[in-house]
Formats: structure tokens, sequence, C-alpha cells
């Protein structure tokens, strides 16, 4: 797992100490090493995290005749059978990483080599001879890749961050980006948060070649999976030998590697697997909130601990230490996110990082077989919605901040107040007449909220400690496999995921997963004590960030709800989200904040 960064320029040479100073800001996702090229407009620069080919995976990595140079972030887990199959039709190799079968693939299969590298990965590849730069991204998008268009060239990078040490490039935040931000709580699609940056799309390959215009082309696309009317033999027959070829591709590493256990579903059935293939005790790490009114699964998660014999470690952080970690994730987030797990999540990494470069996660089992309460929805009830908000067939339809709050925004962002919406209703209509609303749904949340939220958690949080994630319930084969379930094998009698809660109820007897899902929650609300608010609100209604956007008077009106016992913690904290982001983004020097930093104290 690494860090990318790099330039092409339109005249002029590409200069070194702007390519180091762009890896210098990823080096928390590469800390062992750095790499830098430079040819005349061009330059590539690399942090490297060594997981495989420890000692020979040095990147930019070349070919033998140094015409083709590739820098890549991520894993390529077929690489094994992909080596082989390159090694017979003539293809020597100069070194044992799974990043230079990218390489030969290109040579080898030209337009069409993305289709055959099955993992997680972001890159930049250039083939001098035709002058073409590539750049692309994973098919679920598990790895960022950002870009910027400059009036001297493109710029691209793992991180946003990165880019803005460009001085050229423009900090302006853009108005559509900032109503997704308050109503779903990330920013999704090609757009980003910035008017100046984009992100490449999950699945998406762009190319630039002899100076024309970017061409860019979706290699996969969930639209094309095929549907199977089965019944569930014959699909856990398929899911077995599916899964045992995922997981023997995921473990490969030179590294020792752990798990992320919440008790759930997802996390469960990726121990039970990954104790097929391992003799030594897999090294797994829970997060629980005692003395606060989370519920949480840590029962389940320590009796499978003991039953599989993993060295288990519990962390158990207090509201208070949670708040303080709130300015770090807002860094390591990097991109306008706002998810309360990424508090926890980043505490585990940490710990996690002490020891190891490698955890799997569960992500994805949600998304692929239709875990989530929102998929469940009564036919009235969704009729209804989409009368009153059509386009998405009454999904997805209300924001985090359902009310109107005239008080709170200023003119800036009222024009366009249902803008928020427009990703959900254009991927609602994207999809094939022949779906179902339940896989329009998956749709939707694997094209949005995937990406955008959930993996951005799962990169950053995990990165900003030298921690690679793995995700093997997103491997886009078992992707494929899961849409193409028909919808009684993922929704029956209102319980949800029901083939993948049957299947790991069979490999683990004694666990109850068919009980009411509990998510991933946290006490943020013990926060918000008088104290903090009375804090809160000598600083934050003044803060520069938020006064282009919305009105002191109602910030002040928002706290003083939550003082007399309205819970309007949401968009508070989205401010104060915000108003982090903005402090270490646009007005600060891009240095990562301490991991114990009071944040009303980093706005004053």
């Amino acid at each position: 797992m690494c860090g990318i960064a790099g330039l092409l320029l339109s005249e002029g040479h590409a200069e070194r100490p702007q390519l180091e100073a762009m890896a210098a800001i990823l080096g928390h996702r590469g800390p062992d090493n750095s790499g830098v090229h430079l040819d005349g407009p061009l330059g590539l620069a690399h942090t490297r995290l060594s997981i495989i080919d420890v000692a020979g995976g040095h990147q930019p990595l070349f070919t033998k005749q140094g015409k083709i140079v590739l820098v890549a972030n991520g894993e390529i887990y077929n690489h094994i059978e992909l080596r082989k199959e390159l090694e017979q039709r003539g293809h020597r190799f100069s070194t044992h990483s799974d990043c230079e079968t990218i390489l030969h693939a290109y040579v080898e299969y030209g337009s069409s080599f993305l289709k055959h590298l099955y993992g997680m990965f972001a890159f930049a590849l250039f083939d001098t001879d035709n002058k073409r730069l590539i750049l692309a991204r994973d098919r679920l998008g598990i790895k960022p890749l950002y870009l910027a268009q400059l009036k001297e060239g493109i710029a691209f990078a793992s991180e946003l961050k990165a880019l803005l040490v460009l001085p050229s490039l423009s900090r302006e935040i853009r108005p559509t980006g900032m109503l997704e931000y308050l109503q779903n709580q990330f920013v999704t699609g090609r757009d980003t948060i910035l008017n100046a940056v984009e992100q490449v799309l999950p699945g998406e390959v762009l190319i630039m070649e002899q100076g024309q215009a970017l061409r860019r082309n979706r290699y996969w696309s969930s639209q094309d999976i095929t549907h199977q009317d089965i019944g569930y033999d014959l699909a856990k027959e398929q899911f077995d030998d599916l899964m045992d070829t995922v997981i023997r591709q995921h473990i490969r590493a030179d590294v020792p590697y752990g798990l992320f256990l919440s008790g759930g579903v997802d996390s469960s059935l990726l121990l039970a697997l990954l104790s097929r293939h391992n003799d030594e005790p897999i090294r797994s790490f829970s997060v629980g909130f005692p003395g606060t009114a989370i519920i949480d699964e840590l029962p389940t998660a320590q009796i499978l601990a003991q039953h599989f014999a993993t060295e288990h470690s519990l962390l158990e952080p207090d509201p208070q230490q949670l708040c303080r970690r709130l300015p770090h994730t807002v860094w390591a987030a990097d991109s306008l996110m706002q998810d309360y797990a990424n508090l926890p999540t980043s505490m585990l990494a940490e710990r996690a990082g002490q020891e190891l470069k490698v955890v799997f996660t569960g992500e994805g089992g949600d998304e692929t077989f239709a875990g989530y309460g929102r998929y469940r929805m009564h036919p009235i009830l969704k009729m209804m919605r989409n009368l009153a908000s059509p386009g998405s067939g009454g999904f997805r339809i209300r924001g985090a901040l359902r009310q109107a709050w005239p008080q709170l925004y200023s003119t800036a962002l009222g024009d366009e107040m249902q803008a928020w919406r427009k990703p959900f209703i254009k991927a609602w209509q994207a999809t094939p007449d022949t779906w179902t609303d339940l896989q329009r749904m998956q749709y939707i949340d694997l094209t949005t909220a995937l990406p955008d939220n959930l993996l951005v958690k799962v990169d950053r949080m995990l990165m900003a400690w030298g921690v690679e994630g793995r995700v093997p319930l997103l491997d886009h084969r078992v992707v494929e496999f899961g849409l193409g379930l028909p919808d009684k094998l993922k929704i029956h009698k209102n319980q949800g995921k029901t083939f993948l809660k049957r299947y790991t109820s069979e490999l683990l007897p004694g666990v109850d997963f068919w009980k009411k899902k509990r998510g991933f929650t946290v006490p943020v609300k013990d926060w918000l004590s008088k104290p903090f608010l009375n804090r809160l609100d000598q600083v934050l209604p003044h803060s520069p960030a938020l006064t282009p956007w919305f009105q002191a008077a109602g910030i002040q009106q928002l706290i003083q709800q939550q003082r007399n016992g309205v819970n309007v913690s949401r968009p508070i904290l989205s401010l104060l989200h915000y108003a982090i982001w903005h402090r270490l983004f646009i007005e600060g020097s891009l240095e990562a904040p301490d991991p114990d930093q009071d944040p009303i104290e980093l706005i004053s």
C-alpha cells in the first residue's frame, strides 16, 4: 500500500522539489521509502508501504527497456496467476512485486489490460513511445485517486491534500459539494468539495495521449452483472469455491496481518474463513464503549476470539478521547466526509499499526448482500416518499439536516437546497429497466456512499497509521456474485442479508446472526456537555470557514437548542467538522494535528 502523485505539464519540465513536496504530504501512506522519476514534462512520485517483495519492490517501476514507467498504490491479488500467464508468453520480470504485473499486462494486452487485474489499486502509467499517460482506479473505488487540470498541465495524487501543495491550485469551495456534505455527510461522484479537483471514478481509466484532451472510459460497471435465478444450495456451493479463491489470494503478503473484529456477520465470516488458511493465531482487534448508552456486539466478538484462539486486543476509549481524536481524523479523511466511525477506526488502526501493516475488515457485506434496513422499506412508505421527492424510488430522499433551518443558511446555499439528491437520482435512473428496486438501491449505495464514505474511512483512517486495509467482501468477484443473487436470497420476511447470515450461521452454528443489526454506533452525544457547548458558542459562529455559508445567529440558535435538551447534535457537529477541515486544508499548512487535540482549541 502506498501513495502516488504526479505532474504532466503542457510545456517545460517537471521539477523535483514540487514532486518531493507532494510525496512528503503522502508520507504516512508509505513510510518505508519513496522515489521520484523525472522525464521532461513528466514527474512521478511514490511513497511505499512494503508488503510484497519487501526488499525489491521499490517504485517507480520500469519495463526492461525503460520506456514504460509506473507508480501504483494497492495490491494485485491475482499477481501470481497473472505472472505465470505472462511468463508463458515470454515476459521476464525484474522484481517479485505484485505491481510489476501491471506493466507487463499493459504491454501484452494493450487497451484491455485492466480486465486482467484483480485487486484494489490506483496507478499512473506513462508510455514514453506513445507519450501516453494512463490513470486508473480499481472497480469498486477501494483506492483513491484525485486529479486537477491546471493551466500548466495536469496533476494527480492519492489524496487531495497532496494537490493542495501546488501554488496554482484554486481552493475555491463548490457550493453543491457543500450541500452534499451537509445532507449526505460526504461528497460523491467525479466532483469534490473543491471546484478545481475531481476524482477518477471507480472502474474508470483516464488516458491523455500526445497532448490531447483526457479520454475517459469505464472498464467495469456493476450494471453489467448477470443476475441468476438460483436457490440457496447452488448459491452456497458457488460461494464456497469463490471465497476459497478470494481469501487465498487476499492473504498474500510478506508481512503478518490481522482482523478488525466487530462481532457482526461480516467480520465473523472473515475470521472463520481466514482461520482455514492460518496455522498461527490471528491478531484481532475490537472496540467498545463501556459506561455509555451504546449497545455493541463486543460479547460476540470476544466469544469468537476465544473460539478461534486469536490474539485479541480490546480498546475501550471514553467519549472525550473520541472527541479529541476528531481533528486527526478530519485530516486523515482528506476528502470532506463525516462518519463518526472514523474515530474508533482511527484508534484501532493506531493500535494495529504498532505491530502490523495489514488488517482485514468486513466492509461491503451490507451493500453487496443487502443488509441495510433502508433496503426493506414498506411499499406504501416507499410510494409516499417517491411522490414527495420523485426520481429515486423513495430511496435516499432524507438528508441529515431534515429541517429547513432558514435562519442557518446564507444565500450562497439557499438557491440549490435540493442539489444534494442529484447523484442518487442519476444513479437510480441509470439502471436497466429490468432491475428490481432492491437492485437499484444497492447500485446507488455501491456507486455513492461506498466509495465516498465507507471506503474513505477504511483507506484513510488506516493509511494515516501506515496500515493497509483489505476488504475481501469487496473483491469484484464477490460483488458480482452478491448482486447477481435473486432478491429472495437477500431479503426474506423482513430480514436483510439472508444468504450471508445463513451461510455464516452454518459455519458458526453457536452464534446468533439473525438478531437486529446494531451497526457501528459512537457515543458522540456524550461530548456535547454544557461546558463544551459554551466554549463552542464563543468560537463556531464566527469561524471564517462558516461565515460565507451560514448565519452566526443561526449557529448560536442551534447551540442553544442543544443546551435546552433538543437533540441537534448532527448539524452542530457537521459545522464543527467543516470548520476543522477548513482550518487544516484551506487556512492551514496541511500538517497532521496531534491525535489528542482539543477540536475547539484548533479552530479558535
